[in-house]
């Protein structure tokens, strides 16, 4: 038999492989979520999310460190609001000593260096569970809109590099971006959570912050998963409205999205492996169905592959430890 190309010159070993190789991970395409807590010196196990915790906020800065000493480069911060703190107007998500705020101070302190961003919804801070002011058992946005560009320069002046507006409500990011204008917080970014699906994969993240919505869904407003190009449009809206970054949620199970998106504009583009995504391939793992490092690293890498700049993941630590040591 006589061909023209063998393409599997090029696999033949490891070092060829590897000089060939298309994708590659690195520890700054990371970033780590971390879901804070009030109290002292505890750690407290998710048990929808095996392995991954809340930490007090003494232990989350010193989970910072280990991780800006594993070579990552960014968090994002969850904060668990305390029942008795909850309302219907966001009223503790614009508390200067708040935990969020608290959260950004000490970390940027510990740890200059590492980009900290932050979570802005209502849903933490919300009776109702849901991202947005309930009247009526309705999610308003204007309103929303209003409290959420408070909230983004509240974490401004505490010391946020990035806010994340993960709401999903309509113009809420040209609404951050002017506030942050005009209190002088210009130098401060918005990684948008652009295309947002209404995603059975939450679960487990809902358990580890207690933001489940307390009646209904959040279709009205989050993403319907059966389409694409209205995640074109809305990534494209919140470009033109000055987000730095945008973010396609979930990540595994919207490749295509991804890939979408990465063709249609010129920032960076992120993908949030999900709680529930992550929680899958742990339970399969811990059943001896999967190799566990092998389809962790295959998922991630296929979210690179697909276009996605940075990476929101749970598996964020384990990954950098597990590149440090090739």
């Amino acid at each position: 038999m006589h061909l023209h190309r063998r393409n599997r010159t090029l696999r033949k070993n490891e070092s060829i492989r590897k000089m060939v190789e298309e994708t590659t991970l690195r520890t700054e395409d990371f970033i780590v979520p971390m879901f804070i807590i009030e109290g002292h010196r505890k750690e407290e196990d998710i048990p929808s999310m095996p392995g991954y915790k809340r930490y007090t906020l003494d232990v989350a800065v010193e989970m910072a460190i280990k991780y800006r000493n594993l070579g990552l480069r960014s968090v994002l911060l969850f904060v668990k609001c305390k029942n008795e703190l909850k309302d219907n107007t966001g009223a503790e998500a614009l508390n200067p000593e708040g935990l969020m705020q608290r959260s950004i101070r000490a970390i940027k302190t510990a740890v200059p260096d590492l980009v900290v961003m932050t979570d802005v919804a209502l849903d933490p801070y919300s009776t109702y569970g849901h991202d947005g002011i309930v009247a009526d058992g309705e999610i308003l946005n204007d309103p929303t809109v209003e409290v959420l560009a408070e909230m983004a320069v509240s974490h401004a002046e505490a010391g946020a590099d990035f806010v994340a507006p993960s709401d999903m409500m309509d113009g809420r990011v040209g609404a951050i971006r002017r506030a942050l204008e005009q209190s002088g917080h210009t130098r401060t970014g918005i990684l948008a959570y652009s295309a947002k699906y209404a995603s059975c994969f939450y679960g487990p993240f809902r358990d580890a912050l207690d933001s489940a919505p307390g009646f209904g869904d959040k279709k009205t407003y989050q993403m319907n998963p059966a389409n694409r190009i209205e995640a074109i449009k809305e990534v494209l809206d919140d470009v033109k409205e000055g987000a730095d970054i945008v973010m396609v949620k979930p990540a595994v199970h919207y490749l295509d999205i991804i890939r979408e998106v990465k063709n249609q504009v010129h920032v960076p583009v992120a993908a949030y492996h999900v709680s529930g995504e992550y929680s899958m391939i742990k339970a399969a793992s811990e059943k001896g169905w999967l190799h566990y490092q092998s389809a962790v690293l295959e998922a991630t890498l296929a979210i690179k592959r697909a276009g996605a700049d940075l990476i929101a993941s749970y598996f964020a630590p384990e990954i950098a430890g597990w590149l440090q040591e090739r």
